[in-house]
């Protein structure tokens, strides 16, 4: 029976084994790997990834991770290709294709087709002698001395090496396209990247009826009724001409009380901040979180350039968009 301390020394023993192998796959990175990239930053069409069993889920993440990061990808399964999937590939496309012995038949049956339509192909492949590596245009080699598993079958150290290879593939490609942030985030709309730099002001913004707004005549009971109703902690402050020219804040409440004010008879002017900060409806929601912080306010009125109010919004609607 394996004792606890069996575990962990046999789990230190594989990462450190996979660690080494993908250490000696950096010194593989050459010419080859100069001319992949190349191939695939030459190509019109799409970079299409093949891949058998343990190297097809290796072959799916590679293919995901290069469409995340600016070059149009996706998986084919092989088995599939022979039976109708190999109409996706276009002759405009190039064809990564995975295989650690370099002799998958999978693999083998469809090179003919993707050779005919003269479509690129990168080995990635352990084999620099196989079947696969003698029709490829570029082969990185992905070998491994060593397997983690004990028996030396399983594909773990080899796998790993692979997708670091796919991984460097990747970054290598979108440094060279000047991918940015913004494009990642254009990728992943759904992320928190995505939220914070696709993610405008007039996004989050009330509009409409949902703003709360009194004239420079209105009295501080009615501004208090007006903030209240629309629950946004503060009330903006029109002048004749329906421009922005104060803004009253749960703060500026508290702080007329503290000296006494009544609330009954006191005007708005008497009490409210003039020349408010504001912001536009097109700047980043992220840039607001910022500024909001800055100056330690919880709320800001949007307005156009004219200075008239077209929106209103707090810290809590950028929470629960997910900016901050």
């Amino acid at each position: 029976m394996t004792n606890s301390k069996a575990y962990i020394e046999n789990g230190r023993a594989v990462i450190e084994l996979e660690a080494a192998a993908v250490h000696a796959l950096a010194q593989k990175i050459d010419k080859n790997f100069e001319l992949a990239c190349q191939l695939m930053l030459d190509t019109r069409g799409r970079i299409v990834v093949v891949g058998m069993g343990k190297s097809g889920h290796i072959g799916g993440k590679i293919a995901a991770t290069l469409a995340s990061t600016g070059t149009p990808a996706f998986f084919v399964h092989p088995g599939e290709a022979s039976h109708g999937d190999l109409g996706m590939i276009t002759p405009e496309d190039a064809v990564i294709a995975i295989s650690n012995s370099g002799e998958t038949d999978e693999i083998l049956t469809i090179l003919p087709i993707i050779k005919r339509m003269n479509v690129k192909l990168i080995a990635l492949t352990g084999n620099e002698q196989s079947s696969l590596a003698k029709q490829a245009d570029v082969v990185i080699n992905v070998g491994v001395d060593q397997e983690a598993c004990p028996l030396n079958l399983a594909p773990t150290s080899s796998t790993t090496v692979t997708l670091a290879a796919g991984d460097a593939l990747a970054v290598a490609l979108y440094k060279a396209r000047g991918f940015s942030e913004e494009d990642f985030a254009r990728s992943h709309p759904g992320g928190r990247l995505g939220r914070r730099l696709l993610l405008y002001v007039s996004d989050v913004m009330h509009t409409g009826e949902s703003i709360p707004m009194v004239t420079t005549d209105a009295t501080l009971r009615a501004a208090l009724l007006e903030m209240t109703s629309k629950g946004l902690g503060m009330v903006a402050v029109l002048d004749e001409q329906t421009k922005l020219v104060g803004i009253l804040t749960d703060g500026d409440l508290r702080r007329a009380l503290n000296k006494g004010t009544d609330v009954y008879t006191a005007k708005i002017t008497d009490v409210m901040t003039s020349i408010p900060k504001t912001t536009s409806a097109d700047r980043l929601a992220a840039e607001i979180v910022q500024m909001m912080q800055t100056t330690r306010i919880n709320g800001l009125f949007v307005v156009d350039r004219e200075n008239h109010v077209v929106g209103a919004l707090n810290m809590h609607d950028l929470l629960r968009a997910g900016v901050v």
